[in-house]
């Protein structure tokens, strides 16, 4: 039985889900990160501030700026994107930035539309090559990616994909994962009461959550000695 139940395992590690990509490119997000450019124009963020960026968990982060005060901080989710799509967009929504460090999250849809862990994952290591080639060891922190009620039947697979980031974090100095799981799962195991009517995306409860874990975190980094300079 123990066998059988690791094949299980196993196989739902390295089977793509059910669930089907939204139609359509990373062209889909053109209008979102033509409004980040946008409201640049309109009002410069400060250098050396800390960059959130990612898929809709961190787009709906809307009381980041004061979670994070002191700390400057700068939005730049953009929903339903995976990995990939942060990627294809690095020049647009990372580079214009000279980010005191970067707080990541995405890789949630990757697996829920169909990718491996390990393909993922693979997407992050290309994210790190890419930051790496604009801003060599500028740190990235990376949250893992969350459990909620409408994707619990994924949480192996989340966990597979978490630990294959935090296994490249061992090799890295510049890459740290920052784990949210634990405290959003009730002691049995299962998510908390912390989300909106479509049981993914959290309530202002669950990013009360999110500060208590990401804050120190940003605020560790703002006390470290920096290269980055306003």
């Amino acid at each position: 039985m123990r066998r059988l139940a690791a094949l299980a395992v196993a196989l739902a590690l390295a089977t793509p889900a059910a669930a089907q990509a939204p139609q359509g490119g990373p062209e889909r997000f053109a209008p979102e990160i033509e409004a980040f450019a946008a409201a640049d124009r309109a009002q410069p963020p400060k250098a050396c501030s800390f960059l959130f960026v990612g898929s809709s968990s961190i787009r709906f982060w809307k009381t980041l700026a004061e979670d994070m005060a002191p700390y400057p901080a700068i939005n730049r989710g953009f929903g339903g994107s995976t990995v990939a799509d942060v990627n294809h967009y690095f020049d647009q929504l990372v580079a214009p930035y000279r980010p005191r460090a970067i707080i990541f999250y995405a890789g949630e849809n990757d697996l829920a539309f169909g990718k491996t862990p390990a393909e993922a994952a693979a997407d992050v290591s290309r994210f790190l090559q890419l930051k790496t080639r604009k801003f060599g060891d500028t740190p990235v922190y990376f949250i893992t990616a969350k459990p909620s009620k409408l994707r619990f039947d994924q949480l192996e697979r989340q966990r597979a994909y978490n630990d294959l980031v935090r296994a490249e974090a061992r090799r890295r100095r510049d890459l740290k994962v920052v784990d949210v799981v634990g405290p959003m799962l009730k002691p049995d195991g299962r998510p908390k009461d912390i989300f909106v009517d479509d049981d993914l995306h959290m309530s202002p409860e669950g990013y009360r959550i999110w500060t208590a874990v990401v804050r120190p975190v940003v605020a560790a980094e703002a006390a470290r000695p920096s290269r980055c300079r306003p």
